[in-house]
């Protein structure tokens, strides 16, 4: 297994140095996407050991990610690691995640928050339970969080993918279509870490979205 984290960053100097340095131990390469930061994001990043993609304005997570793939698809990984700049996601618990990839050869291995309702804002805790399960029936499995940014996939199951989305749907375009090819899921549990910060998710108008575009993409768009 030869592995690179994917970061994408959107006005996270607070923390992405944080998140660089807690998962650089565990990949070969950390590759931070800055999308039109208007602070420091970039900066710190390069200081933390990052190397950093960076887009002259604001384009969306989607166009993120995106940038961040083919920047790792010719390098000759094997495994890509998804993760935000928020410190949301616990650096190393990535750790389980590149295991279970190469435990059970998953094309796709899914970090799965365990929501507890009094331990997150409501809006979160309903689009998240009332959206994976929407979501589910897209991608073809039972998926707990498909809202998860915290993955690894198998580079090989996404070479062969065109992927369009701009914003946070692509987390769920990329599931549909991994999974319209036969790919193979796993998933381990990883801490769902809320401590007052405002999610850029807007809940209802962003999963609804999401949902809109699950459709095309598991019934009407062609691979």
């Amino acid at each position: 297994m030869k592995a690179a984290a994917v970061i994408p960053a959107f006005n996270e100097e607070a923390t992405i140095a944080a998140v660089v340095e807690g998962v650089r131990p565990i990949v070969n390469r950390v590759i931070v996407v800055d999308d039109g930061s208007r602070d420091a994001t970039a900066e710190r990043a390069r200081r933390a050991g990052a190397e950093v993609i960076a887009h002259e304005g604001n384009r969306g997570k989607g166009h993120a990610v995106r940038s961040g793939l083919a920047r790792v698809l010719d390098e000759g990984f094997t495994h890509v690691l998804l993760m935000d700049g928020d410190m949301q996601h616990l650096p190393h618990e990535a750790t389980a995640l590149l295991a279970e990839a190469e435990r059970t050869g998953a094309d796709v291995v899914l970090g799965e928050r365990r929501f507890v309702r009094d331990r997150m804002p409501a809006s979160r805790y309903h689009a998240n339970r009332i959206g994976s399960r929407v979501l589910s029936w897209f991608v073809g499995i039972a998926v707990r969080d498909t809202q998860c940014g915290f993955r690894v996939f198998r580079l090989d199951a996404l070479r062969p993918l065109r992927l369009t989305a701009s914003g946070y749907e692509i987390e769920t375009e990329m599931l549909v279509k991994v999974s319209r090819r036969g790919g193979r899921f796993a998933s381990v549990p990883v801490s769902a870490v809320y401590a007052g910060q405002k999610s850029k998710l807007r809940p209802l108008p962003d999963t609804t979205r999401t949902c809109f575009l699950a459709v095309y993409y598991r019934f009407l768009e062609r691979l």
